[in-house]
């Protein structure tokens, strides 16, 4: 049934006549049917959220209900493609319109012409239930795709093994009331509805991501949610990339959620020229990216996260490990803000609208272990940016954003601004997630690797408190203990935390060699202690070279010779030897 649209107001409009509207029906209005979402209902009027621009909008245009909530198309070619937030497909807008995005272009996520070459998984009299795998094809080189069934019933007909487009029926199954129903490569799914498992697992392992700051002091666990802070430049983009690219995650979902256009456009130009290095194919084989600039309309970027959520939650149903990047959810609840606001709603604490705590909640809490309606097990971490404006982490984003995640790198400016990156901060920064990995670490490396762990981040909390003092006083007047823990927390610093994405070498380290550079970075400082007691003081080391060499250790030890370590323990003991006897 047709409705008019009564007022305007930027991508709010109003709907008159619409009391059979439902709450969250997707609807299409104006002579371009563009597409917009309702979000409240009053009375005769239905309010609309647009995610198109309104330009030229005016009353008396038609509204049209679709009958059902917005959501989107799922199948293969979701990988290797990029989309906007309502999971539009750039490439194919771009060839309907031009560079510049026409509105009202409603074109599915998925190419409806592209043969798959599909083998089917079931056969007739076979009984189907919510999370049989009925179908599969090979999405890419390093994806199978795995077509996951939503009903239950008794397959009656099925296709033969072969080449099948998304639409093309696979398979027909009769259910208990006698509703035919039938199965293609292609469903649909409601983007703020969360897809169904049997059971969420304890969180259990590490997402390794090869950057050592992140893996041995906080980690983020597989089906955990991390958040990075930081002011501009600090780095929040970089570090989601080298995360993307070196995780041990399967698939990849990254969301530019409200970036600048330039940014996102560098963003997507190298993540099409990146190698995936387990696999040496192109990443973006197992990559999703999703594109919502600041310059798209805002409505769609509030949308765009749970599009990307529900994106991640489809890959975890086929029984894979998902790591999810949304940069940032600040310009989500920014769009979120605009949108309350002209919705004449309350505002709350800096004008965002008091149910953003909760929105945020019902995102990050998608994330999780769990065991499929398959019986596979399949996770998905979320990572996500947040740019609080001046690098206030007082502000709402950042603090509701702590109460829901588990890891908090925080980004610091003046880490950043001394070319220190990852610019995490080792002591603002935490994770929650240690203690429940500690069976793997423990598993994996005895008792040693958390040893080593405590260690560092004492030693590093305690230089923290002695650079105030240096601050005031200068070095000179510390006692030589105190002037060993500087130096040691310097080489943990600089040669250990400081990595160089830029570098073959330092750019991924194996979380083995990352435990052998912890052996010897407190090797130095245990076996320099008893230069201490003979009153020789720490400053002669460094005319032996010793300090630099074991900040170069990154460097000059290839990831896969890692029985290069050993000898840095003989170039300590022999730095040690040559300082005693000059002192005899």
């Amino acid at each position: 049934m047709p409705y008019e649209v009564y007022s305007v107001n930027g991508p709010v409009v109003t709907a008159r006549g619409a009391a059979s509207l439902a709450m969250m029906e997707s609807v299409r209005v104006g002579s371009e049917a563009l597409m917009g979402e309702v979000v409240s209902v009053r009375g005769e009027d239905a309010v609309i959220q647009v995610y198109e621009d309104t330009v030229g909008l005016r009353p008396g245009d038609p509204v049209a209900g679709t009958g059902g909530p917005l959501a989107i198309e799922l199948g293969p070619g979701l990988l290797h493609n990029i989309f906007d937030g309502v999971l539009r497909p750039l490439r194919a807008l771009e060839k309907a319109s031009g560079a510049f995005m026409a509105r009202g272009v409603n074109i599915g996520a998925l190419d409806t012409e592209r043969k798959w070459d599909v083998t089917v998984l079931v056969k007739e009299g076979d009984a189907v239930a919510p999370g049989t795998v009925y179908a599969e094809c090979r999405e890419t080189e390093l994806i199978v795709h795995r077509c996951v069934s939503q009903v239950s019933g008794t397959v009656t007909k099925t296709a033969p093994n072969g080449e099948y487009d998304v639409t093309e029926t696979l398979a027909e199954l009769k259910d208990a009331r006698g509703k035919t129903h039938t199965l293609a490569l292609r469903q649909t799914w409601p983007i703020r509805t969360p897809r169904p498992v049997r059971n969420r697992l304890p969180i259990s392992r590490p997402l390794i991501t090869g950057q050592r700051v992140i893996d041995t002091l906080f980690p983020v666990a597989k089906g955990g949610c991390a958040a990075i802070p930081g002011p501009f430049g600090a780095g929040k983009t970089i570090t989601q990339h080298q995360l993307a690219k070196w995780s041990d995650a399967d698939i990849i979902v990254y969301l530019g959620c409200g970036e600048r256009g330039n940014e996102m456009t560098q963003v997507l130009e190298e993540f099409t020229e990146l190698l995936d290095p387990r696999s040496g194919k192109p990443l973006l084989s197992r990559t999703v990216l999703l594109a919502n600039t600041s310059n798209m309309p805002v409505a769609a970027r509030e949308a765009s996260i749970y599009t990307g959520m529900t994106v991640a939650e489809y890959y975890r149903d086929m029984g894979y490990h998902v790591a999810i990047m949304a940069d940032s959810t600040s310009r989500w609840a920014e769009a979120l803000r605009e949108i309350a606001g002209r919705l004449e709603e309350m505002p709350a604490e800096e004008g965002f609208p008091a149910y953003l705590p909760s929105r945020l909640a019902e995102f990050y809490e998608r994330a999780g272990y769990m065991v499929t309606l398959s019986g596979a097990e399949g996770s998905v971490t979320v990572i996500g940016a947040v740019s609080p404006q001046g690098g206030d982490f007082s502000e709402p984003v950042t603090q509701n954003t702590k109460r829901f995640v588990r890891t908090f790198w925080a980004l610091d400016r003046q880490l950043a601004y001394a070319r220190h990156f990852p610019a995490i901060n080792w002591i603002t920064s935490y994770s929650e997630y240690v203690d429940d990995l500690e069976p793997w670490y423990r598993e994996k490396f005895g008792d040693d690797f958390s040893v080593l762990r405590t260690r560092i981040a004492r030693l590093l909390l305690e230089e923290s408190k002695l650079m105030e003092i240096v601050k005031l006083i200068g070095a000179d007047i510390l006692p030589d203990d105190q002037k060993l823990v500087i130096e040691a927390a310097r080489i943990v610093r600089l040669g250990f935390l400081q990595q160089n994405a830029y570098h073959e070498t330092d750019t991924y380290v194996p979380i083995e060699k990352q435990k052998g550079m912890m052996e010897i970075c407190l090797y130095f400082y245990d076996a320099v202690k008893p230069l201490l007691d003979k009153g020789i003081p720490v400053g002669q080391l460094r005319d032996t070279g010793i300090l630099d060499a074991l900040i170069r250790i990154k460097y000059d030890v290839p990831n896969d010779k890692l029985d290069m370590l050993a000898g840095y323990r003989e170039k300590i003991d022999g730095a040690v030897r040559t300082v005693l006897e000059a002192n005899l």
